[in-house]
């Protein structure tokens, strides 16, 4: 039997050799297989606005009271801040909206006499006094009891001890202020306790050197709570690979702690760090105008109170929007500066770059 060219023994011939795509065939498949609404580097091209307009309706019409509530109580009364350069009086027309429009232009006038205030500046003193002390001392504090409550085995007694220390944040400060009078004051509990053992004139809450540590503790109980809430929101976000991975590895309990569950809470700590330094010339109002006439103003008065006893009390408008204004402006510059500095350690912050 003869055997054609190419063929088997057995008759057969072999399957054609597969030939290798060309560049030209390769380059065409991968550019039909991009999607057409991707660019060049695979990033996808902008919707249209008025598509996203069209597909986001509804949740544009849930959002919308929000935003009017917003430009209404928060945006609009910006304007009001032109009265800082003028010498504002709410009587000089029917009404106080038209006396603005009525009312002589001072320039920096009231700028100047802030400057020259020594109140303004004792103000500014206590108030940056009880946010570092705050910072120091009340910041850690959320931290440290999430971290105990999340280390406690049973979800009965951690449900618990959250409740009863998230608690006083539902209190108002008349009551967190009582509550520390009748614990801290002349008449409260250790007060009536050392008199009856011979020891008497203990009054916390009369005693101006110790207030900044009063008011803080106050804070502390009040709101540490709400703070707790955010740390275990993020613990709980924590794979637990990582702790068996860690324990394995031979890590104890504090060595856990220090590479797992801190490096997690990292991008809430800066996150709250930069909120708080961005609020850190409004240490509080009715706080402070509570117990303003127990120690004095010279321990009490903060920024807040300050724009309160000029513009409310003495009806000096445009010095206190002056006071305000600048408050507001140097607000925006620390949140500003902490988000930067978030940035420089590698976390996120309010926004992003």
């Amino acid at each position: 039997m003869s055997l054609t060219a190419g063929s088997r023994p057995d008759g057969t011939r072999p399957p054609a050799a597969v030939e290798e795509p060309t560049a030209a065939v390769t380059a065409a498949v991968t550019k039909a297989r991009v999607p057409r609404k991707e660019g060049r580097a695979g990033r996808a091209e902008k919707v249209p606005l008025k598509v996203r307009l069209r597909r986001d309706r509804t949740l544009i019409l849930m959002t919308l009271p929000v935003m009017v509530l917003l430009l209404v109580f928060n945006y609009v009364p910006l304007l009001g801040n032109v009265v800082a350069f003028q010498d504002y009086d709410p009587y000089i027309s029917s009404n106080g909206i038209t006396a603005i429009f009525h009312s002589p232009w001072v320039g920096v006038e009231q700028f100047s006499r802030m400057i020259d205030d020594p109140l303004f500046w004792s103000a500014t003193k206590n108030t940056v006094v009880l946010f570092a002390l705050q910072l120091v001392l009340f910041f850690p504090v959320p931290i440290a009891l999430a971290l105990v409550i999340n280390s406690v085995i049973r979800p009965r007694v951690r449900a618990v001890a959250q409740a009863i220390m998230y608690l006083p944040h539902f209190f108002s400060w008349v009551l967190v202020v009582t509550v520390f009078q009748q614990i801290f004051g002349g008449a409260g509990i250790i007060a009536q306790t050392l008199e009856d053992h011979g020891w008497s004139g203990f009054d916390l809450m009369t005693n101006a050197s110790l207030f900044k540590y009063l008011v803080t503790a106050q804070a502390v109980w009040k709101d540490a709570g709400w703070g707790i809430i955010v740390f275990l929101a993020a613990l709980a976000a924590v794979s637990t690979d990582l702790y068996e991975a860690a324990a394995m590895d031979g890590a104890g309990r504090w060595r856990r702690m220090w590479h797992v569950t801190l490096p997690a809470l990292r991008p809430v700590i800066a996150l709250l760090l930069v909120l708080r330094v961005g609020d850190a010339l409004s240490v509080g109002f009715e706080q402070f105008l509570l117990q303003r006439y127990a120690v004095g103003a010279g321990a009490s008065e903060v920024l807040d109170t300050y724009v309160w006893n000029m513009g409310i009390q003495n009806g000096d408008f445009s010095y206190a929007a002056a006071v305000g204004l600048v408050k507001g402006l140097i607000g925006v510059c620390l949140v500003l500066s902490a988000n930067k500095f978030a940035h420089l350690l590698g976390e996120q912050g309010v926004y992003q770059k």
